[in-house]
């Protein structure tokens, strides 16, 4: 799928309230259908594993699938599968072929641990989530928090690796979505704006914003990042029962007010410095949209802040 970039600067001069109402809107509805297959699914499993790459906005629309289903009268509870990261041992951890830790790696993960919680919820049994203290690099399961499902209530797992065989693989009666930011801009069949881009966009804003992590420290990830979809994240994406996508058409014209100066302030002498000033020029396509303009609800407000919803 692509936007036309020639439609969304019209909508902008046009309307650009209305413009930004109508593309939640659509988000909302693909939300909607999610909770529809949930709730057809819900006599097999309690459990929902969502998926998708970074940055492309699962925490918050495992909230949004947890607020769709409480509207409907199911209660249900978001839970972010990073909780699950393994307090990491530099001796035994896994390694890229650069000798670096692998934090994309599933190993990273307690895939025996989600595999127990899994089946413990689905009996109705008490479970504490475990808390991962990112600054300490360690699991702090003193810090956990007890889950425990009632009849006809739902637990959302949401995490990088929810579809791999250790863990969808082990529970098939799960109800499996993926979800990207996928659609490019295109201006005619001239390609303006990468969907790849918009991820990266939202994470190195966010990764500023919220982190403490320079934009030149998020490209340097972002290498790792890639090879990590393409080995342990996209093979499973077919196992899905519903693929959709996260990419708003407003949003680029949003991020231009966050991303530009940031990826202006990265040194000349950094080895993605030529993408980069594509990435720059590709924003000065779109007409700019004031980030005041955007619902409190927003799906980018994950990245730019300012939104309604809690972040850990």
């Amino acid at each position: 799928m692509a936007y036309q970039l020639q439609e969304i600067n019209k909508r902008i001069q046009t309307d650009v309230q209305e413009f930004l109402a109508e593309c939640d809107e659509n988000y909302a509805q693909r939300v909607s259908l999610a909770a529809d297959k949930i709730l057809a699914n819900l006599e097999q499993s309690p459990i929902v594993l969502l998926s998708g790459p970074s940055g492309s906005g699962k925490t918050t629309t495992a909230m949004k699938i947890a607020e769709e289903l409480q509207r409907r009268g199911i209660k249900s509870q978001a839970v972010a599968m990073d909780n699950y990261f393994k307090t990491i041992n530099r001796r035994t951890a896994p390694r890229t072929p650069e000798g670096d830790i692998d934090y994309e790696s599933p190993l990273c993960l307690d895939m025996d641990l989600l595999d127990q919680h899994f089946t413990a919820l689905s009996k109705g049994e008490e479970i504490i989530i475990p808390k991962f203290e990112f600054a300490r690099q360690m699991r702090n399961d003193s810090l956990g928090t007890p889950l425990q499902l009632g009849k006809n209530e739902i637990a959302i797992f949401e995490g990088i690796h929810a579809l791999n065989d250790d863990i969808a693989g082990r529970h098939p009666e799960a109800t499996k979505l993926y979800i990207s930011a996928r659609s490019n801009v295109n201006q005619g069949a001239l390609l303006r704006f990468k969907g790849t881009w918009m991820r990266l966009t939202r994470r190195a804003v966010r990764d500023y914003n919220f982190r403490g992590t320079g934009v030149d420290e998020t490209l340097e990830m972002w290498a790792n990042v890639r090879r990590g979809e393409k080995l342990y994240i996209s093979p499973f994406k077919n196992r899905a029962d519903i693929i959709f996508d996260s990419s708003l058409p407003y949003e680029v014209s949003v991020m231009a007010n966050y991303a530009v100066p940031l990826l202006e302030g990265v040194p000349e002498d950094n080895e993605r410095h030529d993408e980069l000033l594509q990435l720059i020029d590709a924003f000065q396509w779109f007409e700019p949209i004031d980030p005041s303009l955007v619902a409190k609800d927003s799906l980018i407000r994950e990245f730019i802040g300012g939104g309604s919803y809690k972040y850990h």
